[in-house]
């Protein structure tokens, strides 16, 4: 198990991010980002997620437009800003990623719905991944959904096979523009024994 410094930098003492402190995340980082949160768990290994890393002060300015206002400036002054989607078609790579089972391939080809679930769920998971490889690796993250999803897919994604799932900054986070910690629920208000 994890020590206590192990769990505080993940969650306890963790914040969602608003303002950044200089300082570039190198390509080498975000590689080693996603060789770590690659391998958590999707349903049928699917791995949907496909992640654009704007770094660029060009690539965000092309975002820009299509943030609510409140996101603008913690978007803009981040070192990376991942958008992370996922793949509408995604199930067309089963047979190399679940090979014990390539026809489950099948199970989301003949079914729009379950597909887009699929896609949604797991990429929503991913997403947590690369969220808590981010903070083990000493990044900060600030994730986000306030932006116009169909604006962002149609800047950046202009073929229609990647929709948008959320936005995450990433980069060192400055601690002086942080909110007051806010309350979470209580075991027994958010959890049943059975």
């Amino acid at each position: 198990m994890l020590d206590d410094k192990g769990l505080d930098l993940i969650f306890r003492k963790a914040r969602s991010q608003n303002g950044w402190v200089e300082g570039a995340v190198s390509d080498d980082m975000l590689k080693a980002l996603y060789e770590l949160w690659k391998w958590g768990p999707t349903s049928a290994n699917c791995s949907p997620a496909r992640v654009l890393f704007i770094r660029s002060q060009a690539g965000k300015e092309r975002l820009r437009p299509h943030l609510m206002p409140a996101n603008v400036e913690k978007t803009m002054t981040a070192p990376v800003c991942a958008i992370i989607g996922y793949h509408r078609k995604f199930y067309q790579r089963i047979p190399e990623l679940f090979p014990h089972n390539p026809q489950a391939q099948d199970w989301f080809s003949n079914n729009e719905t379950l597909a887009n679930e699929t896609a949604f769920r797991n990429s929503s998971l991913q997403g947590a991944y690369l969220l808590i490889a981010a903070r083990a690796m000493g990044l900060d993250a600030g994730p986000m959904s306030g932006f116009d999803a169909d604006a962002v897919e149609a800047e950046f994604f202009p073929s229609g096979d990647i929709k948008v799932n959320f936005i995450c900054a990433l980069g060192k986070g400055d601690d002086t523009k942080l909110f007051d910690r806010h309350p979470r629920l209580a075991f027994d208000e958010a959890c049943q024994l059975l």
